[in-house]
C-alpha cells in the first residue's frame, strides 16, 4: 500500500517493513525516511561538489578538459548500469545489511557464509575509507582556505603542517558523530538540507565563476583541448585517459547508502531503489553542469597545477581566487565560494558516517564483527550509537597513515573506490550467475534486461579496478609505485585468512533475529 507523495502518516506496517519481517528480521530503527530522505543521502555522499572539487587535479593532469567532459559521461553512464542492478536486488531484499545480505541471498546455501563474508568486509572498509577521504580532503580544504584568507602562498599565507591536518580532522569526524548520535528524523532534515546545499551550490558555482571570470577557454577548448603535459612520463592518449577516468569514478561512489537506509525508510522495497538510481542520475546530471561551468575558467593548466602558486596547487581554489581577484582586484569572492564547497564536504563526510554506522549495526547484528553485541546496540533514540562512533574512530585511525606517508595513505583511500565497486560487484555476479534462474525480483524490475545489464556492470567493474591500479607515473619508484593492487590483495588477504582460520566454523552468514 503506497502512500504516494503524503508521508504525514506512516502505516504501522508498510510494504518495506512485511518485507523485512519475511526475510526475518525485526523493526528496531525508527522508519521514518522519505523517498526524498532515502535519495538525499545517497546524493549527499556522491556530491558532486565534493568528488570533482577534491581530485579535480587528476582530470586536469590526465587528459585535462577533455577528459572531464567526456570523461565524467563515460563513468557515468557505466556507473548507472551498476546502480540499476543493484536497484533491483535492493527492491527484493531491502535490509540495512545491503550488499552482503544480498550476497548470502543470491549465493545459495552452500556458498552464502563466504559471500557475504567477503562482500561485508569489503563494503565496510570501503566505506570507513570513504569517510576518511572525504573528511581529510575537506581538512585539506579548510587548511587552503586559510592559506588564501592570509595572503595565499606568494603572500606569506598560514601553511598548516601535517599535525595541524589531521587535528582539524579528528575535529570533524568528532562533529559528524555528535550529529550521527541524534535521532534519524533529525538526520532527515540535515539529509534533505545537504541534497538542497549540493544542488544549489553546482547551479551557483557553474553559473557564477566563468562569469566573473575576465579571461575564459573558448568553447572549442573546453571540448578538444586534450593536455599530455603531465609531467609524470606519461605520453599515451590513452593510457592519460582512462587515469583521468579516477576523478568521475571516486565522485560517483557511495550511493549504496540507500540501500543501507531501507530500514529507516519508508515503502524501502520501493523507494529504496529510486534513492539509488535518482541519487546516480541527478549527480551525472548536476556533475557535468558543474564541470563545464569550471572548465570555462580554466585557460592555463600548468599554472593551475602549480605548487608555486597562491593556493599551493589547488586547481579549483586557484580558479575561484583568481577569478575573482582578476575581476574585483581582491580574492574573498573566491573564498566564499570555497566555503560553499566546504559546506557541502562537510554534509557528504556526515552522510557517510550514517551509511558506515547502519552497515557496521547490521554486519553486526549478523555476528560478523569482533565485539558484535556492543556494535548492535541501539539506544533509547534508536540510533546504533556504538556503531557510529567505532565508524568515525576508525575512520581517523586510517587517516593516521597520511603522517608516516602520503603514499600510504593514498593507498589507503584507493580502497574507497576499488573496495567498494568489488563489494557492489559480488552480488551482481551472483545475480548473473548462481541465481540466475531462482532471483525473485521485487516491485523494481529491469525484466528481460537484467542479465544484460547485469553483464556491463560487472565487465565495468573489472575495467576499473585495472584501470586504476595501473602506475600513475613513470619511471616506478617507491614513490610513483600505485599501490592500489596492493592495498585491495592486503585486503583480501586479510579477510580471506580471518575466514579459514576462524570465521569459517562460526559465521553463517545472516542470522534471523525473530524468536519462532
Amino acid at each position: 500500500m503506497g502512500l504516494g507523495g503524503d508521508q504525514s502518516f506512516i502505516p504501522v506496517m508498510d510494504s518495506g517493513q512485511v518485507r523485512l519481517k519475511e526475510l526475518g528480521y525485526k523493526q528496531e530503527l525508527k522508519r521514518d525516511l522519505s523517498v526524498f530522505s532515502n535519495f538525499a543521502i545517497s546524493f549527499s555522499i556522491i556530491s558532486v561538489l565534493t568528488g570533482i572539487t577534491t581530485t579535480y587535479n587528476t582530470g586536469l593532469r590526465f587528459g585535462g578538459t577533455v577528459t572531464l567532459v567526456y570523461g565524467w559521461f563515460l563513468a557515468g553512464s557505466f556507473t548507472m548500469c551498476v546502480g540499476l542492478s543493484m536497484a533491483e536486488i535492493c527492491s527484493s531484499y531491502p535490509t540495512s545489511g545491503g550488499l552482503y545480505y544480498w550476497s548470502a541471498m543470491l549465493a545459495g546455501p552452500r556458498w552464502a557464509p563466504l559471500a557475504s563474508w567477503m562482500t561485508g568486509w569489503f563494503n565496510i572498509v570501503g566505506q570507513w575509507a570513504v569517510t576518511a577521504s572525504v573528511d581529510f580532503s575537506l581538512a585539506q580544504l579548510i587548511q587552503v582556505i586559510v592559506l588564501l584568507s592570509t595572503g595565499g602562498r606568494n603572500g606569506g599565507g598560514y601553511k598548516g603542517s601535517d599535525f595541524v591536518v589531521i587535528g582539524i580532522h579528528g575535529g570533524i569526524l568528532f562533529i559528524h558523530a555528535l550529529l550521527n548520535s541524534l535521532p534519524i528524523s533529525v538526520l532527515s532534515f540535515i539529509g534533505q538540507l545537504a541534497a538542497l546545499w549540493n544542488l544549489l551550490g553546482v547551479l551557483v558555482l557553474m553559473i557564477l565563476i566563468p562569469l566573473v571570470s575576465t579571461e575564459r577557454a573558448t568553447t572549442k577548448f573546453v571540448f578538444t583541448n586534450f593536455n599530455t603535459d603531465n609531467g609524470l612520463g606519461i605520453t599515451s592518449y590513452a593510457y592519460i585517459f582512462v587515469l583521468g577516468l579516477l576523478m568521475s569514478q571516486y565522485t560517483i561512489t557511495g550511493y549504496d547508502a540507500s540501500a543501507h537506509m531501507t530500514e529507516e525508510t519508508v515503502d524501502a522495497d520501493k523507494n529504496g531503489p529510486r534513492g539509488i538510481i535518482s541519487a546516480i542520475g541527478i549527480s551525472i546530471l548536476f556533475g557535468w553542469g558543474y564541470i563545464l561551468g569550471i572548465s570555462y575558467a580554466v585557460t592555463d593548466i600548468p599554472s593551475l597545477l602549480s605548487e608555486t602558486n597562491n593556493s599551493g596547487g589547488y586547481a579549483i581554489a586557484e580558479i575561484f581566487y583568481l577569478a575573482f581577484k582578476n575581476r574585483f582586484g581582491s580574492g574573498t569572492g573566491g573564498i566564499v565560494c570555497l566555503g560553499v564547497v566546504a559546506v557541502a564536504v562537510f554534509f557528504c563526510g556526515m552522510s557517510s558516517v550514517t551509511s558506515n554506522s547502519r552497515m557496521a549495526y547490521a554486519f553486526s547484528r549478523d555476528g560478523a564483527m569482533p565485539m558484535s553485541p556492543l556494535w548492535h546496540k541501539v539506544n533509547s533514540r534508536e540510533v546504533p550509537i556504538n556503531a557510529v562512533w567505532l565508524s568515525a574512530l576508525i575512520s581517523f585511525c586510517m587517516a593516521l597513515t597520511s603522517l608516516g606517508s602520503i603514499v600510504a595513505f593514498q593507498a589507503m583511500v584507493s580502497i574507497a573506490t576499488i573496495g567498494l565497486y568489488i563489494a557492489y560487484a559480488i552480488p551482481i555476479i551472483l545475480r548473473v550467475t548462481l541465481a540466475r534462474n531462482t532471483f525473485v525480483p521485487g516491485p523494481f524490475s529491469l525484466g528481460k534486461y537484467g542479465m544484460v545489464v547485469g553483464w556491463v556492470a560487472v565487465l565495468w567493474v573489472v575495467t576499473i579496478s585495472v584501470l586504476f591500479s595501473l602506475p600513475v607515473a613513470y619511471p616506478i619508484t617507491a614513490e610513483t609505485l600505485n599501490y592500489t593492487p596492493v592495498a585491495v590483495a592486503g585486503l583480501v588477504a586479510i579477510t580471506l585468512s580471518y575466514w579459514l582460520f576462524s570465521a569459517r566454523h562460526w559465521f553463517t552468514g545472516p542470522i534471523s533475529n525473530i524468536l519462532s
